[in-house]
């Protein structure tokens, strides 16, 4: 009865915050393992505990067992739902604000949109990002020797010392002491590296997909066919993951919390990059880029490839 009284605008919006969140919760599902092995690449320094992805599931399996790949994803999809919502349903709003009727292609338009919606999706990502980071990497650390000049209030909030501890409440944990000794500020610690690596990604990624998408629309039909629009999905997502890699490294040292002995600490986003470019060389800004890619593509040919099957319209047509 409520739908009944929305408006078509209002249902539409509704519809594109379903398929986003469905979108996201399904990918995440599916990806996070590589997102683990990223994260944990990302932030290796000097020695090399892991030689490259499957080193480092297989590792981590044997250390903590099947679900120890699994650390941190329930923060990810506790909010990965709202993130992905925000990101696609806001890259709609501002396309269809900014261009015109009936225009399929303009590209200043679409950089733009898609800047609209990096920016908008930040606000769950960077709190999100940070309290995942701080489970994936707890791991990494198991059997790591610790530098006390590393640790911070903000990092006593979960153990590294068992793999075996409980990741919702360490989360919950990390969240909660974050807060009380730093507010949001806490919480939203690399904001600007998030921003930074969030807005290039839409800005690539939004118009570079549309133009893909748009090769093979159909005559009759007006839209690319499913196969199509997952490809394309997973092709954009991939060509940006991989273009934003280096900004999503200094994010990930960034808002890692805990060190391992002799691993830096940064004071921003300067700081760690010239940390990174003198100790570890330029190709230490690729670190994980190969697993960004095989993270990225899938959720995003999953999340069009959603779209395209319109389950949040489905979904609401059923309430109705």
């Amino acid at each position: 009865p409520v739908l009944c009284r929305m408006s078509s605008q209002d249902l539409s919006i509704a519809a594109k915050l379903i398929n986003g969140g469905v979108a996201g919760f399904m990918g995440v599902t599916c990806v996070f393992p590589i997102d683990l092995a990223k994260t944990r690449l990302q932030n290796q320094q000097g020695r090399d505990m892991y030689k490259g992805m499957v080193d480092c599931l297989r590792k981590t399996v044997r250390a903590e067992g099947f679900f120890g790949m699994y650390r941190g994803a329930a923060v990810n999809l506790a909010l990965v739902t709202p993130e992905k919502a925000i990101k696609l349903a806001a890259n709609d709003f501002f396309r269809q604000l900014l261009m015109e009727d009936g225009a399929r292609q303009n590209l200043k338009m679409e950089m733009l949109a898609g800047c609209g919606a990096g920016m908008c999706q930040v606000v769950v990502t960077c709190p999100m990002e940070m309290l995942k980071i701080q489970m994936q990497d707890a791991g990494r650390l198991v059997g790591h020797p610790q530098g006390s000049a590393a640790a911070s209030p903000s990092s006593r909030s979960y153990s590294t010392g068992s793999a075996s501890t409980h990741e919702r409440s360490s989360a919950t944990l990390t969240a909660r002491e974050l807060l009380r000794t730093q507010g949001l500020a806490g919480l939203y610690r690399g904001l600007g590296a998030t921003i930074l690596r969030d807005i290039p990604f839409s800005i690539i990624y939004f118009p570079l997909f549309a133009n893909l998408n748009h090769l093979r629309v159909g005559e009759h039909s007006g839209r690319a066919s499913f196969a199509h629009s997952f490809v394309s999905g997973c092709a954009a997502g991939s060509v940006a993951a991989v273009a934003v890699t280096p900004l999503d490294v200094l994010k990930t040292r960034i808002q890692t919390l805990k060190k391992g002995l002799g691993e830096d600490s940064y004071n921003g986003i300067a700081d760690c990059a010239r940390k990174l470019w003198t100790r570890e060389g330029p190709a230490a800004f690729m670190k994980g880029a190969g697993c960004r890619a095989l993270v990225i593509a899938p959720l995003f040919g999953i999340a069009q490839g959603v779209y395209f099957l319109g389950i949040g319209e489905l979904v609401l047509r059923g309430l109705q």
